[in-house]
């Protein structure tokens, strides 16, 4: 009896069942999460609308910075070609957002013609209006660094109230959107001249909430000297102090992102080592694109959440018939403590919570009557969503990630650090990696004389007696275990004098700050232990 009740249950709790995590999410937006958004005007007050190209898109890097800071030049230094539209110069030259795009033919679509197109995720940028529309393009060409990632160069941003008014559109609105939506985003200084403006505090200000996603590039850092540059990277962590209010240090790379020669070469190394951390931040983007467009979702449907609480709450409270404007007023001045009452109702951490004030200025032009009171359905679904559909994603996530592994992005500068010039070649254990000679061979007379006062029986010393000597580095015991794993070639428990001067060569490599490998290279293997090709 009743057993439809017991079906129909059991179908809730359910998760759903995917066959990719872009069909997933688009599928969850669409049926649980997009109701809840329109019964309670969230596109109004928020963002708007996802559409299926804001899950398809490949992953977005959003360049931000001053004018003069290097933000053109980065691109053109990460394409190694120009892309169509591209200026670069010392006075303000990039006046508009430029979607570099990967396509079949180089050309540049205007902003008008680019937000009908249902394939590119920027149809919602229609909103902004003509203002913003007509300083919107994207290029195409065809480049293989564009076959895994897209490139959003913004206008250089200038200090001044004029700077503000004159550009016809919210800036700091547009690149909020876009900060939504992108995958990485970069904040560019010139070592050269560090100030932070009015406009730029606000525009780091209006990327709150997304500091997960923001990295800092110290550009220009070759046109200062080694002290100078100390100063400056010190300066600019103070401000960046004061504008990111997150507990952790933000990560700054410092370098010279373009093809010309370094005007002070003494920091070659330092810039050489940040462009690979940056590159393999910026390779790491299609690998984890799935799981940012997840992680975006999730944040969407809280914030969601909390918006339909706050939009009941004011319905609820509003008189049906007389007073309504008296209320209104007072509803909004006293939003501060409806916030802290959803707080303690519903166990909501205040960090989900939009920002009051600009809350307020939005409720005043919204008539609160025509407001929804809760839906427990629409709540229910969310909760739905995040508790059990949400879980079955991840785990779509990871499969796909063993079977169809993305590939790192290619291309442009991301190939030219391969080969001798690449970080870290012929350095440390890649020291002598193409000398004919043995390169442990240099210092193997000052090691020999260690390891026979070490009393060697039949040409060998042992593990104790090695220990002894080797403690002597200070390393830690879990280090120096490595070393004699990769310095015991034959596997006896003793070292030959080969051995021995190969282990205080590896120690002499860590001591001298280089990490150890984790296979002993063919360079490095004793002349007696290579074999002898057949």
């Amino acid at each position: 009896m009743f057993s439809w009740l017991g079906t129909d249950d059991r179908r809730k709790k359910e998760p759903e069942v995917f066959q990719t995590v872009s069909e997933g999410l688009k599928k969850l937006y669409k049926t649980k999460l997009l109701p809840l958004e329109e019964s309670y005007k969230f596109h109004e007050f928020h963002s708007p609308a996802l559409e299926d190209a804001d899950f398809d898109n490949k992953p977005m890097v959003l360049l931000v910075g001053q004018y003069s800071t290097g933000k053109t030049s980065f691109i053109r230094y990460l394409l190694e070609q120009d892309f169509p539209g591209m200026r670069i110069g010392p006075e303000p030259t990039t006046d508009s957002f430029i979607a570099v795009m990967h396509g079949d033919t180089e050309g540049v679509i205007p902003g008008n013609a680019l937000v009908v197109d249902p394939k590119k995720p920027f149809r919602k940028l229609n909103a902004f209006g003509n203002a913003f529309l007509n300083r919107f393009v994207c290029a195409q060409l065809p480049n293989p660094v564009l076959e895994s990632i897209s490139v959003i160069d913004t206008p250089g941003i200038l200090s001044g109230e004029k700077q503000r008014i004159s550009r016809g559109y919210d800036f700091a609105a547009v690149l909020e959107w876009f900060a939504e939506r992108v995958d990485r985003i970069i904040l560019l200084f010139d070592a050269h001249k560090l100030d932070i403006s009015d406009e730029f505090s606000e525009v780091i200000k209006a990327l709150k909430n997304h500091e997960d996603k923001i990295r800092v590039v110290l550009n220009k850092a070759d046109q200062i000297e080694t002290q100078q540059l100390m100063r400056v990277y010190g300066a600019l962590m103070w401000s960046l102090g004061k504008i990111v209010n997150t507990p952790e240090v933000i990560r700054v790379y410092i370098g010279s992102f373009w093809s010309h020669p370094l005007l002070i070469p003494d920091n070659r190394k330092l810039f050489e080592a940040e462009e690979q951390d940056l590159f393999k931040d910026i390779q790491s983007l299609p690998r984890n694109a799935a799981l940012r467009k997840l992680n975006d979702l999730i944040k969407r449907a809280r914030l969601a959440k909390v918006h339909a609480y706050i939009i009941s709450s004011l319905k609820k409270e509003m008189p049906s018939v007389f007073g309504k404007e008296n209320k209104k007023k007072e509803l909004i001045g006293s939003l501060g403590d409806i916030y802290k009452h959803i707080e303690r109702e519903h166990q909501i951490s205040p960090g989900d919570f939009p920002n009051l004030k600009k809350m307020q200025d939005q409720l005043q032009a919204q008539d609160l009557t025509k407001f929804q009171p809760l839906k427990s359905k629409l709540l229910e679904a969310v909760d739905d969503m995040l508790a059990n559909d949400i879980a079955s994603l991840m785990v779509l996530v990871r499969q796909e990630e063993t079977q169809f592994p993305n590939p790192v992005v290619r291309g442009g500068a991301f190939d030219g650090t391969d080969g001798p010039f690449g970080h870290g070649y012929g350095e440390g254990a890649g020291e002598g990696i193409d000398e004919a000679e043995w390169v442990v061979a240099r210092d193997k007379p000052a090691y020999d004389e260690i390891f026979y006062t070490l009393s060697p029986v039949n040409g060998k010393v042992t593990g104790a007696n090695a220990k002894k000597e080797m403690v002597k580095s200070k390393l830690p015991n879990t280090v120096l275990g490595k070393i004699w794993k990769l310095a015991d070639i034959d596997k006896d428990g003793m070292l030959d004098d080969e051995e021995f001067a190969l282990a205080n060569h590896l120690i002499k490599v860590k001591l001298e700050g280089h990490e150890l490998p984790s296979e002993l290279p063919a360079h490095l293997v004793p002349p007696s232990k290579r074999k002898i090709p057949e």
